[in-house]
Formats: structure tokens, sequence, C-alpha cells
């Protein structure tokens, strides 16, 4: 097997499906938690900014910035962030820590929902704080 088919391997065919976490994969309510922190990070509706301004024809107002922007990189997946969260407190490490362990271990990208082997950081490790802080340490 060359190395690319080795990344290509589906991560449930490389791992021991008796290791406690791929046991706690199965027992945990995805779709609930997904559904829990939804709301949280649906784009907002913006209203939007009126402005004065004058030009040759006379002056006017302007509206700018309202509405709902799809705009900038896609959103990380909610059960990817919420899994980074666990295993974050679980095993006690900071947000670098996790992103680097997490690209090295096939057991935590299972648990992630991955399909296939990632070697790549799951995200900058900024972002992990940037998601705990949207829904704040209560809803953590």
């Amino acid at each position: 097997m060359d190395t690319a088919d080795f990344f290509r391997s589906r991560l449930d065919a490389m791992i021991d499906m008796r290791h406690p976490l791929v046991v706690l994969t199965a027992q945990f309510p995805w779709g609930g938690i997904e559904a829990a922190l939804a709301p949280n990070f649906a784009h907002q509706d913006r209203t939007p900014k009126e402005q004065r301004t004058a030009d040759l024809l006379g002056e006017h107002a302007v509206q700018f910035g309202g509405g709902i922007s799809a705009a900038g990189r896609p959103r990380l997946s909610l059960r990817l962030m919420a899994s980074l969260l666990y295993l974050k407190n679980s095993y006690n490490l900071s947000d670098e820590e996790l992103v680097v362990r997490w690209s090295e271990n096939v057991v935590w990208q299972y648990f992630s929902g991955l399909e296939y082997y990632e070697p790549r950081l799951p995200c900058d490790a900024t972002q992990i704080g940037r998601f705990r802080r949207a829904f704040g340490e209560e809803g953590l």
C-alpha cells in the first residue's frame, strides 16, 4: 500500500472499534448536540446602516451593510468543533497542542466524525477559542 492509498483508507478500517473513545462516539447524541449549538452559529440578519452623503446631484441617504451575509470562509462542522472542545477538556490540552495531536490521532478524528484520515490540522488553534466564546461558558 503506497502513501496515497494509506491516506485514503477509511478510519474505521484503521482503528480498534473497542477503543473507549470509539465506543463513546456511538453513545454521544451528536444530532442533539449539533441542534443545540446551531442557533448560536446561524448567520444573523444585520440592520442596514444609513449615512447621509452629498455629491454633485445633491444630498441623499445611502444604506449599506444590511441583510444576511454568507461571505468569508465556510464554517467548520459543529460536530468537529464540539468534539475538539470535548477532547481539549478531557485531556487538559492547550488549543495548539490539541490541533497537533488531533492531526496525528485517527481515533480522535473518528470521534470528530471524519471518515478518512486527514493529516492536516483541523483548524487554526484560535478558532477553538472563538467557538467556545460564541456560546459562552454557560453553554459549554
